[in-house]
């Protein structure tokens, strides 16, 4: 099995086949254990243990029971835990972001970025408890009537594998913050990445026991953090076929969620654009970090005026782009995260060639390496255009005018991201004015993030719940109005 340099927050000893939180927020063997495979080597990278649904209970039991002291706590030493955790990321970035780099099969800059972003994510959110929590409303004389902000309870947070650090911290971080107890599962193929890096750096921050659980697991361990009782809202991120079944459960027993899904987002090219800007756009958004991203540009409508020469400059980017181990810090493609996804890809690239669509670049690949990708004439119907991919594969469809830009952008269940690039800002605003998204970048890329915007899509992206940002109070809290009165009276009863 390999092993990584030893610090405070990498110790592979630490979590081997072990949980982490319970009662006393330790370390404590798991029945079952699991090894951690690195994308890029097929080789053990660690082991930790699998939670599977009596964990899960009897965590979500202990930081029911942690939950009111934390929330119990003034809020300037809230703040003071967060703000440490944010320094020990920091101080250990290097060798935190190389760890990520080979368990997630991300690029190297990719690594540093969710490292950098989770522990922006975590100073942002060390600000919310020194917000106003409240607000005071109009009564009658002699009755005192406000609003204010209470935590849910516990948070239960479901997070993926292409993003783990930062798509856990961003639920992680603002849920305690704002006085909840978290159950964190994060995806077993990521998750010391998703998980229990965020179990040390909370642990050397100082949060008081219990208050963080941490539980890889599959299925039956998500559908059980969903249906405890002690859990008072679900914060789930990953693809839309299982957030249905979060979303269902969630509701059968009558629990806030929160559902960011997946994405099938369009990139749209006026004829006025920059070619070569636009190439650049298009590749990024197409092939960073395998297209394993939610907001990944799906769809590139671009002019039928500039479709070719836009085709040309996109096959000459993936055709340079160096395909190989992240962990090297030379290449720009990794792996995919396991075959089952690479197989998904394959599948649809030569379901669409075989309906008509040109194979430019790529669709070929050794082991889990997938070349980068690129189609032409992409037609409605075919799979590369209607479905998420989820791998380095740029889908180019042309279009005659603005209206039919905005009925392809639109032909999608999902919802989530769209961009529009060209010359004329007046006529990309209003294009882009018109398309059904959550998040939407005129003169920009579909793969965009700060951490302070609200996050979130429509449909079949998400069920119109945000975070980050200004979002994340409203989120992680719920209304309970509040009346005063000096003396008790008599009712007309």
């Amino acid at each position: 099995m390999t092993d990584t340099s030893r610090n405070a927050l990498i110790d592979h000893a630490c979590w081997a086949g072990r949980l982490f939180g319970g009662a006393d927020g330790t370390w404590y063997p798991a029945n079952e254990s699991r090894d951690v495979i690195e994308p890029a080597t097929g080789e053990p990278l660690t082991q930790v243990g699998l939670a599977r649904a009596a964990d899960v209970e009897r965590a979500t039991a202990a930081a029911a029971a942690a939950q009111p002291a934390w929330a119990a706590l003034a809020p300037r030493e809230r703040a003071a835990v967060l703000r440490r955790a944010a320094a020990a990321l920091e101080r250990e970035l290097p060798t935190l972001a190389q760890y990520i780099a080979r368990e997630t099969g991300g690029i190297l800059a990719k690594a540093q970025l969710e490292v950098a972003e989770a522990a922006t994510q975590l100073h942002i959110a060390a600000g919310l408890p020194l917000q106003p929590q409240g607000i005071v409303l109009p009564s009658t004389a002699g009755r005192q009537s406000y609003a204010r902000r209470v935590p849910h309870g516990v948070v239960g947070v479901i997070s993926p594998f292409n993003f783990p650090l930062i798509l856990s911290m961003r639920s992680v971080a603002p849920a305690l913050a704002t006085g909840n107890a978290v159950v964190l599962k994060p995806d077993p193929q990521t998750p010391v990445s998703g998980g229990f890096l965020i179990a040390r750096v909370f642990e050397e921050a100082g949060l008081p026991p219990g208050v963080l659980q941490v539980l890889p697991g599959e299925a039956d361990a998500g559908a059980a953090l969903v249906a405890a009782p002690e859990v008072g809202m679900i914060a789930f991120t990953g693809s839309t076929a299982a957030g249905r079944k979060v979303g269902e459960l969630a509701g059968r027993h009558l629990k806030k969620v929160s559902l960011e899904l997946g994405g099938k987002n369009t990139l749209v090219v006026l004829d006025d654009a920059d070619l070569d800007v636009a190439a650049s756009n298009a590749a990024f958004g197409a092939f960073f970090h395998q297209g394993q991203i939610c907001m990944a540009t799906g769809r590139i409508v671009a002019h039928r005026s500039i479709a070719a020469e836009l085709t040309k400059r996109l096959v000459e980017k993936a055709n340079g782009l160096p395909v190989g181990n992240p962990a090297s810090g030379t290449v720009a493609i990794g792996p995919m995260i396991n075959a089952r996804q690479l197989q998904q890809a394959d599948a649809i690239v030569r379901a669409s060639v075989e309906a008509g669509a040109v194979l430019e670049a790529g669709g070929t690949h050794e082991r889990l390496f997938f070349k980068p990708t690129v189609l032409s004439n992409v037609k409605p119907g075919m799979r590369a255009f209607d479905e998420e991919i989820f791998a380095p594969v740029a889908v180019v469809t042309p279009f005659d005018t603005d209206d039919e830009a905005v009925s392809l952008a639109n032909s999608t269940e999902y919802g989530l991201s769209c961009a529009v690039i060209g010359s004329s800002l007046s006529r990309a605003s209003a294009l882009g004015a018109r398309l059904k998204c959550g998040l939407l970048h005129i003169n920009g890329q579909t793969v965009a993030d700060e951490c302070v915007n609200p996050f979130g899509g429509r449909g079949a992206s998400g069920n119109g719940s945000r975070m980050g940002g200004p979002a994340d109070l409203e989120e992680y809290t719920q209304w309970q109005w509040v009346t005063v009165k000096d003396v008790a009276e008599r009712t007309p009863f």
